[in-house]
């Protein structure tokens, strides 16, 4: 799925409405109804609504989804500024709204002394994506007072405050919705930690914008979506055997850290590769025996890895546990500049990479790097926000010939053309040690099945992501383990050969 810009997006309702066609207003109906069939089904339990409307456009959806919500039963209180100078389609709404006697209608200033109570749903329409600047004056106040109530919140297209292709500055106020009913598309600012957190749980609502205008109209980020994941993913076929699906090498594991060694070869194993290694040091050859009996052993070292042996018919994934001794570091550069395949690069393979800033230059070009925000730092230095991170990934991924996949709550696969896209699967049940060493294997994993670098890191972080809201379904975000996750990769398997099957 496309990420568009406000602007694009504005471009993209004008196109609807002159080539569709469809008159402005009837568009704006279209989206108000389909945030009433969601509010509808979703708050069956709540019988008052504040619905709060600027004046312009995004208004102009508040006053509708008032007029349609009244139609349903639920009891409506609409606050706006009732002498402010609305858009055309708003102001035709709000006169519509006016007329039906049962819905009361009051001034933003009335909102300090309004009763909230448990069962009243509070709802943003104030700016949507038609705001430029920092909240001020009335609109904050507002605001901030919406923000310390305890109700439930759903803001309309953007929550109001927030800027739909950047950070917000330092000190703004912001609606913070529960949830963001947003119109066709994802917004950039949905996705990253800074902004995302004002936006809660977020559900795109098709309101039929047109597909040639999609299809035409180009852009560098994508969501990575069910749609996407089918076009890459391929079934398993009768007629093969092992060597059809590659062989990996799971480099890893030192003395007190081979738990990570195990969890990235048992998900490399579990992700389909035909014949799995996990080259590790000696102390860890029981435990991975015994952990892994499908996988096969290659000893580096005693206690750490001293002795890497190439093999040019393996796809290698690198650093889970590795450690940062100093005859590793000597071993894996070595091996760095020897090994002109490509690799699947983590944890401390990029701590010993960033020791010295030349150090990057070795790493084989459609290479697949996989570092969290600090590990990136270290490697590329530091940025002011994630959406500075993402510039900076997009600008090393181009200069280097690599793929990054920038790991964070929604996980960024950016790649040497400079498109990012971006993962949203997956849950803060991740946020534990030893999630990562499992992404490793799974890239590594699909990347032995020949798929492209660029499929390997995006159905990756996709798959990895999946398996984690299936494994919060059972054990909760709290308790759940990377071994959980791990558990729920048949499910994953199920699901995609499913879509597959539907598409059909």
């Amino acid at each position: 799925m496309k990420i568009f810009t406000a602007e694009q997006i504005q471009r993209g309702d004008r196109y609807t409405i002159e080539h569709e066609p469809v008159l402005s207003i009837q568009l704006m109906e279209r989206a108000a109804e389909s945030c009433v069939n969601w509010i509808s089904e979703n708050c069956k339990n709540h019988r008052n609504f504040a619905i709060f409307c600027g004046n312009g456009n995004n208004g102009g959806d508040g006053f509708a989804i008032a007029r349609m919500l009244y139609q349903k039963g639920f009891d409506i209180d609409v606050f706006t500024n009732s002498k402010a100078k609305f858009s055309p389609d708003a102001q035709n709404n709000f006169r519509e709204l006016k007329e039906i006697s049962g819905i009361s209608v009051r001034e933003f200033r009335e909102a300090k002394d309004y009763r909230f109570d448990s069962r009243t749903v509070i709802i943003d329409a104030l700016f949507g994506t038609g705001l430029s600047r920092p909240l001020e004056g009335e609109f904050k106040d507002l605001v901030e007072l919406l923000n310390r109530t305890a109700n439930i919140k759903i803001s309309i297209d953007l929550p109001s405050g927030l800027f739909a292709d950047s950070v917000s500055p330092e000190g703004n106020s912001v609606f913070k919705a529960d949830y963001t009913l947003s119109f066709q598309f994802w917004k950039k600012t949905f996705l990253h930690p800074e902004t995302g957190k004002y936006a809660g749980k977020v559900r795109i609502l098709d309101i039929q914008i047109s597909e040639d205008y999609i299809a035409e109209t180009e852009t560098e980020n994508f969501v990575i979506n069910d749609k996407a994941v089918k076009q890459i993913f391929k079934p398993r076929q009768e007629f093969s055997h092992k060597g059809t699906y590659g062989k990996v090498v799971i480099i890893g594991g030192s003395y007190g850290k081979m738990g990570a060694a195990v969890l990235s070869t048992k998900a490399a194993l579990k992700t389909g590769a035909g014949l799995t290694f996990t080259l590790a040091p000696k102390c860890g050859y029981e435990i991975l025996q015994t952990s892994n009996p499908e996988a096969m052993f290659l000893e580096g070292g005693t206690e750490f890895i001293n002795h890497i042996e190439a093999d040019d018919q393996a796809v290698y994934g690198a650093g889970p546990g590795l450690g940062t001794h100093e005859e590793t570091v000597k071993t894996f550069l070595s091996f760095l500049k020897a090994h002109a395949k490509p690799l699947i690069l983590d944890a401390d393979a990029l701590n010993m990479i960033s020791q010295e800033p030349e150090n990057i230059k070795l790493i084989p070009e459609g290479s697949v790097i996989t570092p969290h925000p600090k590990e990136f730092e270290r490697l590329f230095g530091a940025t002011g926000n994630s959406f500075e991170r993402v510039e900076l990934a997009k600008t090393k991924a181009r200069e280097h010939h690599l793929y990054i996949v920038l790991k964070d709550h929604r996980t960024q696969v950016v790649t040497p053309e400079g498109k990012v896209y971006y993962n949203v699967t997956g849950n803060s049940g991740l946020a534990k040690g030893g999630s990562g060493d499992i992404l490793t294997g799974i890239i590594t994993s699909f990347s032995a099945q020949n798929y492209t670098q660029e499929e390997a890191a995006i159905l990756g972080v996709w798959f990895h992501g999946r398996a984690a809201e299936f494994a919060s379904e059972k054990y909760s975000k709290e308790s759940m383990l990377p071994t959980d996750v791990i558990h729920e990769f048949g499910r994953v398997f199920t699901e995609l050969n499913e879509l597959v099957v539907r598409a059909l």
